[in-house]
């Protein structure tokens, strides 16, 4: 008895120039468990088209005429119920338009430079959604545009020390497994406080729970 294979990711393309779009067309449908399903050429073209197709994954370019990418990301995120994994992609890695479709909800960004086994591997990673894309980058970039001395919110008391312990472990891009080992508890746990995390810093995801305790200085705290 042969088992059933596991249905392909779902994508969505969203870049203005089309040459661009072709290339990640064709670097994706290369692979048997990745699917294009739609693309979009501009930002408020993207909501339409995610918003028809519920992909699983949208491809973001950040910079896009009508609407760009980080207005595209907020309105996908906070009309849809279920709504996709957004990974920005960009040309540089500092830019502040980044940083900012990442506090909107994007869970991780691409350089357009990145090679094709690195972007096949990024849109796996994020539909899985158990790590963090790239976390020396989001840790850099965040740590940038923290503020120096913010006043702590009150989410940072209300963690417990083994809430604590998880976030500075998935700041540093550890899977769940990992950190289980790490701390040595069962998985089943380590996801029970991944969402309590999640849940405390009012974050979305595991990248903006990350940008979170940058912001608030926790990560610059024993």
């Amino acid at each position: 008895m042969t088992g059933t294979a596991a249905a392909p990711i779902r994508i969505v393309l969203a870049d203005d120039e089309r040459m661009v779009r072709t290339a990640l067309r064709v670097i994706l449908s290369a692979e048997p468990d990745l699917e294009v399903v739609g693309e979009a050429a501009s930002g408020a073209e993207a909501v339409s088209v995610v918003r028809e197709l519920r992909p699983d994954v949208v491809l973001m370019d950040v910079r896009m005429p009508e609407i760009d990418g980080i207005r595209a990301t907020e309105q996908i995120l906070q009309t849809q119920a279920d709504p996709p994994r957004i990974v920005v992609v960009t040309t540089f890695e500092n830019d502040s338009y980044v940083y900012e479709a990442l506090r909107a909800g994007a869970c991780g960004f691409l350089l357009k430079r990145a090679d094709a086994d690195s972007l096949v591997q990024a849109v796996r990673l994020v539909a899985r959604s158990d790590s963090l894309l790239f976390p020396a980058a989001v840790r850099a970039l965040a740590a940038e545009h923290a503020r120096a001395k913010p006043a702590p919110p009150a989410w940072v008391a209300r963690l417990t020390g083994r809430e604590s312990e998880v976030l500075r472990l998935m700041a540093a891009g550890l899977t769940n497994a990992e950190i289980a080992g790490r701390m040595g508890v069962g998985p089943a746990t380590v996801k029970t406080h991944v969402a309590s995390v999640l849940a405390k810093t009012g974050a979305r995801d595991r990248t903006q729970a990350v940008i979170a305790a940058y912001e608030a200085g926790f990560m610059n705290t024993e």
